[in-house]
C-alpha cells in the first residue's frame, strides 16, 4: 500500500474538531452533573428525569439523518459553524428561572443541533486524511468527548456547588461562542473531495445495498450497545453516585470524571493499535471489526458483575471499567464505513449510521428512570438498569463480531451495483 503524505493544515483542523467535540460533550454532561439539584428544584421524580435525559435525543437521530445528506452538497465548514451557534444559543435560557417544559424544549433544540456532530466532523476530517491514515485522527476526534467531560466536570461542578446549576448552562453557552469565533478564523474545507475522475473510478452504489450490507448493520448494532451505556453515563451516573452510593455532590463531581479518563485511554489505545495492525498487514476485519467488538463483550461481562459485589468503591470500579471499554467501537466504525462507501455518499451513510445507533439515547435514560421509579429501592432500580445495559452491550458486541467484514464489503457491493440493470 502506498502511503500518501499528510496534508498541510490537517492536524490544525483535527485539533479544532477535537475542541468541537469537547464542547459537544460538555453540553451533554451538564444535566447528568446537575441532576440532583435539578430534580430538587423542579420536584421531578425518576421517570420525569429520565424523560428529560431522553428528550435530548428526540430530534438527535432525525437531525443526524437529514444533515448527513446536506453535507454531501454543502461544505462541512458552514454546517459545523451553524451547529455550534445552535448549541451556544440553546444554553442561555437556563440561566434564569426555568420551568421543566422550558428545560425540555431547550434540550430538544440542543440535541437537534448536536445530533449530526460526530458524523459531520468525521466527514470533514476525512477530507484531510487518506484512508490508511484515518484511524488515529478519528481516535483523536473521539477524545473530544472524553476531554469534554474530564475538563468540564470540575469547572461545572464548582459552579453548581458554589453558585447554581443555572450558571453552569450559561458558561457552556459562552464557551460555545468562543469555538464559533475560532472556527470562523481558522476553519477550512479539506482538499480530498470528489472529483470527476474520482467519481468515474468510484461509482455510486444504491443506498439500499449500502444500508443492508452486513458491515453497516454490524456497525449500527455494535454502536447501539455502546451508546446505550454512554447515554446512561450522560444522564444517570452522577445521580447514582449520590443517591445510590451516598457520595456528596462535591465528591460525585470528581468520581464522574473517572469513566471518561479510562475511556480516553481506551479510545487512544484502540486508534493506535488499529493503525499499527494495519501497517503490519492485518486486514481491516481484524484491525477494526474484531478490535472494536471484543471490548464491548468484555465490558458487558464486567458490568454484569456489578450488582453482585459489595462495597461502593468496587461498584464504582466496575462501573468505570465496563462502559469505559465501549469507546473502541467509535474509533473503528467510521473508517470501516468509509472503506466501502463512495466518497460522494459517505456523509449520508455516516449520518444514517449515527441516526440509527444514537436512537439508544432516547431509550436508555427513560428505561433507567422507569426501572428506578418502580423498584423497591432506588439502589435496586439502578442495579436492574445497569444489568439491562450489560446484556445489551454483550449482544451488540457479539453482533459486531459476527457482521463486521469491511475488507470484503467494497468488492461485493461494487459487483452487486455493476450487476444491476442500468435503469435500477
Amino acid at each position: 500500500m502506498t502511503t500518501q503524505p499528510t496534508l498541510k493544515g490537517a492536524w490544525t483542523i483535527t485539533f479544532l474538531l477535537f475542541l468541537f467535540m469537547l464542547v459537544n460533550f460538555a453540553d451533554k454532561i451538564v444535566v447528568n452533573l446537575a441532576g440532583v439539584p435539578i430534580k430538587a428544584e423542579l420536584q421531578l421524580d425518576p421517570e420525569q428525569f429520565g424523560f428529560l435525559g431522553s428528550s435530548f435525543f428526540f430530534l438527535f437521530s432525525i437531525s443526524a439523518l437529514a444533515v448527513g445528506f446536506i453535507v454531501n452538497r454543502i461544505d462541512t465548514r458552514w454546517v459545523l459553524l451553524a451547529m455550534a451557534v445552535i448549541w451556544a444559543l440553546a444554553q442561555f435560557p437556563m440561566v434564569g428561572t426555568v420551568s421543566f417544559t422550558t428545560l425540555v424544549v431547550c434540550r430538544i433544540i440542543l440535541g437537534a443541533g448536536e445530533g449530526p456532530a460526530f458524523a459531520v466532523a468525521v466527514h470533514a476530517l476525512y477530507k484531510w486524511f487518506p484512508d490508511e491514515k484515518r484511524t488515529l485522527p478519528t481516535a483523536i476526534l473521539a477524545q473530544g468527548s472524553a476531554f469534554g467531560v474530564i475538563l468540564a466536570v470540575p469547572a461545572l461542578n464548582w459552579i453548581i456547588v458554589n453558585h447554581s446549576w443555572h450558571y453552569a448552562f450559561g458558561a457552556l453557552g459562552v464557551v460555545g461562542l468562543m469555538w464559533v469565533v475560532a472556527w470562523l478564523v481558522m476553519g477550512r474545507e479539506g482538499p480530498l473531495v470528489q472529483t470527476v475522475a474520482m467519481a468515474a473510478a468510484d461509482p455510486r452504489v444504491p443506498y439500499f445495498q449500502l444500508l443492508t450490507s452486513r458491515t453497516f448493520i454490524g456497525c449500527c448494532a455494535a454502536a447501539f450497545g455502546s451508546y446505550w451505556a454512554l447515554s446512561l453515563g450522560l444522564t444517570w451516573f452522577t445521580s447514582f453516585i449520590i443517591e445510590g452510593l451516598g457520595f456528596t455532590q462535591k465528591d460525585a463531581g470528581w468520581i464522574t470524571v473517572l469513566p471518561w479518563v479510562f475511556g480516553a485511554v481506551i479510545v487512544l489505545l484502540a486508534g493506535w493499535i488499529s493503525q499499527v495492525m494495519l501497517t503490519r498487514g492485518f486486514t481491516t476485519r481484524g484491525a477494526r471489526g474484531v478490535l472494536g467488538s471484543v471490548p464491548l463483550i468484555v465490558g458487558g461481562l464486567i458490568l454484569l458483575a456489578m450488582p453482585h459485589v459489595n462495597g461502593a468503591g468496587l461498584q464504582v470500579v466496575l462501573l468505570v471499567l465496563g462502559p469505559g471499554l465501549c469507546g473502541a467501537i467509535y474509533v473503528v466504525c467510521p473508517p470501516m464505513l468509509g472503506e466501502f462507501t463512495p466518497v460522494q455518499q459517505r456523509g449520508a451513510v455516516i449520518g444514517i449510521y449515527s441516526a440509527i445507533y444514537t436512537f439508544a439515547g432516547i431509550l436508555a435514560p427513560w428505561v433507567m428512570g422507569t426501572v428506578i421509579k418502580h423498584a423497591a429501592t432506588p439502589l435496586e432500580g439502578y442495579m436492574t438498569g445497569f444489568t439491562i445495559n450489560a446484556v445489551i452491550m454483550i449482544v451488540s458486541g457479539l453482533l459486531g463480531l459476527l457482521l463486521l467484514w469491511p475488507n470484503t464489503e467494497r468488492a461485493r457491493l461494487l459487483a452487486q451495483a455493476a450487476a444491476q440493470p442500468k435503469f435500477a
